[in-house]
């Protein structure tokens, strides 16, 4: 954490939800430290081939566009209007009732009226009034129209990356508008003139090369999950051996790279290791992973629906090449939002698949139809539901458990149940959170959206307040030490967010408790978690 950031009483008192002393139009952009991440490296931006690559500083009064950037932004602007109809219609149906303002966390948490999502989206909206409507070019300002200039783009560049497209203001928009949305086609603006952050960007260009975010080459993706190999064995006594880039393999299995170099990450990935093991030895289920389709999150959500598209095929080209008959997905957020909103028309037809069927229930996934992709939270709820894995929630009791419901498999693909029904059969203690801050209703980690950078520390945890409020929540009233998510992202970014806001509370995957629950032929006494934390009733000196 850094030393830099503001102590939570300083920051809290620093949350001033007043309105501004001028109009908004008049209040002047202020870029700030702490508020902002980095700009995006030239040399990542040249290898993607987007446009205008070169270095720049957002601090700086040159932000080193071409002559012509408002031609390009006009130009793009009219593309995706005629494009996107959900746009055109976004644009214009917004009566700004501000239904949505106390919805979302970065207004909640920083007290700026342009973090409310009606007015974020004003910021667009604006300039669509001025260029695209009559009334806007008759009436002007009168009618909420402006024209661009350098100080609006650095204001859409400033605000649109304080917005983690989370979509909980669309929840509760009595129209439907959905903001992450307008996000999506302002941050694909941006890019037109080379305009993204460096913790986007580069991820982006590594995924482009070596297909993770992380720019790991193969050999070094199996040499870590190597290193698990071993730590499983030290752990349980279990010799796991997974498979990697076999061909006529049943199964794909693909997780975001987050799992497989950070923690608390890397306990997930063990849990996927020794789950796979045991579904291996007993059923002989056929998994095999990949060091080349070795990223399942998407980072281009937050650049363009092309690079989405992109960076997406990967996942479709090998499983083609592997010749498996479906492909399982690991715990990630966005994700699953690329999956379940966009895949079946970016990347489809996948009719050199098969419809995913589990090989050990007879499961039919009817939600994969088309996809060919499950959710590993589905198909491990489909398992207890049908007796098939051997569980011991005992071996979970030194964890008081609340769930955070990750903002996009949530709202953007609905599985709200399936993890709850997995953590109530591996875990005897769990506890929710206010029914307005889960489920449908969740609050954001604050950081998701490309956001997760070090940089920007004093935005996040701003965002992420009313989640970390929530959990203190529970904290003091049940006593729960542990918050459990199904994003990838989550793992990254909820652990700096209890640190600052709720100290005593960790933050798991799902699978790492799952891995915890399950007995498995041949393994030792358990006396520890994946963690090499002693489990309830091991905490004596006289436990090795």
């Amino acid at each position: 954490m850094s030393d830099e950031l503001l102590k939570p009483d300083e920051l809290i008192a620093n949350i001033e939800p007043a309105p501004p002393r001028k109009g908004w139009m008049d209040t002047p952009i202020n870029i700030r430290k702490g508020m902002y991440c980095y700009a995006s490296n030239h040399k990542s931006v040249a290898s993607l081939d987007l446009p205008n690559a070169r270095p720049w500083n957002p601090l700086e009064d040159d932000w080193k566009l071409p002559e012509n950037w408002k031609d390009i932004i006009f130009n793009g602007f009219r593309e995706r209007l005629d494009k996107f109809r959900s746009f055109k219609v976004f644009m214009d149906i917004c009566v700004r009732c501000g239904a949505c303002a106390d919805k979302c966390h970065f207004f909640i948490g920083s007290g700026d009226p342009k973090n409310m999502p009606v007015l974020r989206a004003e910021l667009l909206r604006s300039i669509y009034r001025n260029d695209f409507t009559t009334a806007g070019k008759v009436f002007g300002k009168m009618v909420g129209a402006r024209e661009m200039t350098m100080d609006v783009l650095k204001e859409w560049w400033y605000y649109l990356f304080q917005c983690t497209e989370c979509r909980r203001c669309s929840v509760f928009c009595p129209y439907g508008i959905d903001t992450a949305e307008i996000t999506i086609m302002g941050r694909e603006l941006l890019n037109l003139l080379g305009l993204n952050i460096d913790w986007i960007a580069t991820p982006i260009a590594n995924c482009n090369r070596t297909g993770n975010h992380l720019g790991i080459q193969p050999h070094a993706f199996k040499d870590m999950l190597d290193f698990f190999v071993e730590d499983i064995e030290e752990i349980t006594g279990i010799t796991v051996e997974p498979q990697y880039n076999k061909k006529g393999a049943d199964i794909l299995f693909i997780t975001p790279s987050g799992d497989v170099f950070a923690d608390p990450g890397t306990y997930t990935c063990m849990g996927y290791m020794l789950y796979f093991h045991f579904l291996k030895e007993k059923y002989g289920l056929d998994v095999t992973w990949s060091t080349y389709a070795s990223e399942g999150g998407n980072f281009g959500l937050f650049t363009s629906h092309e690079m989405m598209k992109r960076l997406n095929s990967k996942m479709y080209a090998e499983a083609k090449r592997l010749g498996v008959k479906w492909i399982l997905g690991g715990e990630c957020g966005h994700m699953w939002r690329v999956i379940n909103q966009y895949m079946d028309t970016m990347n489809g037809p996948t009719d050199f698949m098969e419809e995913p069927v589990s090989p050990i229930t007879g499961t039919k996934f009817e939600n994969a139809k088309s996809t060919k992709m499950v959710h590993i939270a589905e198909f491990t709820a489909d398992l207890i539901k049908h007796g098939k894995l051997d569980l011991d929630k005992s071996r979970n009791d030194h964890l008081k458990v609340t769930f955070h419901d990750s903002c996009n498999p949530a709202r953007a693909m609905g599985m709200l149940d399936e993890p709850r029904y997995v953590i109530n059969n591996v875990c005897n203690h769990f506890y929710e959170m206010p029914s307005n801050t889960i489920r449908e209703q969740t609050f954001c980690c604050g950081s998701g959206a490309g956001l997760n950078a070090g940089e920007n520390l004093e935005l996040r945890m701003m965002g992420g307040l009313p989640r970390a409020n929530a959990v203190k929540h529970v904290h003091e009233k049940y006593g729960v030490n542990t918050l459990s998510c199904v994003c990838a992202i989550d793992r990254a970014a909820l652990p700096p967010l209890m640190e600052y806001w709720v100290p005593e509370v960790e933050v798991n995957g799902l699978h790492e408790m799952v891995a915890n629950a399950l007995i498995i032929p041949g393994e030792n006494e358990r006396t520890t978690d994946l963690r090499g934390e002693p489990l309830a009733g091991m905490e004596g000196d006289d436990v090795e």
